[in-house]
């Protein structure tokens, strides 16, 4: 009996200690695999905004926004590469609007998604309801833009023409079921990244060189409507211009 009760606590010691193990090994992979999900997240978004394009002429179509909160939303337009995500899915439409959110996941879950259009189309069935899922159990994202203006950062972006020159992003996934169903649950933490956007807007003046400011394209030969020629310059509508 004695042998038996020693046999029965050296089993149970050595289940213990493998339960033990095997917890503590997938805690450990459930956090890689969270910590590698949101690199791969960020790199994504990272990769977008280095090649996010805007022409002012036609900013309707090109135009920044952001939004924070519980629902939020970064979208612009940018010249993807090939290896981007879902890349084959839109063969030569490399200009394209991409746009990052932040939604309800299944088990109340948030996780943030991106969407992909062609320039000048909206967004198929397929990417409205079936949009990439880049990481779920997200429990904060946020955004920030440096004004240069007024020297210092801020969550809103207003000038939805023009694009920033620096993306601050914040991101935050919450704690895996592995984490909460242990005593050793570590704290959350959030991971900031700084994205330098190298492009800028192009003018207006800039696409079209005879635009006057506010105006119709200018025609050569042609005077602007409004202006009067100067003194002997040739007149378009004929005559000479005004002499004193």
């Amino acid at each position: 009996m004695v042998a038996i009760a020693i046999l029965a606590m050296v089993v149970a010691a050595i289940y213990s200690t493998w339960t033990a193990i095997l917890r503590a090994s997938k805690v450990g992979l459930d956090a890689a695999a969270a910590a590698q999900r949101e690199r791969v997240a960020l790199r994504i978004m990272q990769d977008a905004l280095a090649s996010a394009r805007l022409f002012s002429a036609n900013w309707r179509w090109y135009y920044f926004a952001a939004e924070n909160g519980d629902e939020a939303t970064l979208s612009f337009v940018s010249h993807l590469p090939q290896w981007f995500p879902r890349a084959g899915k839109f063969g030569d439409y490399a200009v394209r609007r991409v746009t990052f959110s932040l939604e309800d996941g299944p088990d109340s879950q948030r996780q943030l998604v991106l969407r992909q259009a062609p320039l000048l189309m909206d967004f198929d069935q397929d990417e409205q309801e079936h949009p990439l899922v880049l990481v779920t159990n997200v429990k904060k994202l946020g955004f920030e833009f440096w004004d240069e203006r007024r020297n210092d950062w801020f969550d809103d972006w207003q000038n939805t023409n023009t694009i920033p020159r620096l993306v601050r992003i914040t991101l935050d996934l919450g704690s895996s079921s592995a984490y909460r169903s242990s005593w050793s649950r570590p704290p959350d933490e959030e991971v900031i990244r700084v994205v330098s956007v190298a492009a800028t807007g192009v003018q207006q003046s800039w696409q079209m060189p005879n635009m006057p400011p506010g105006g119709m394209p200018m025609i050569p030969g042609q005077m602007p409507p409004g202006m009067v020629p100067g003194p002997g310059a040739p007149n378009p509508a004929g005559g000479q211009g005004v002499s004193k």
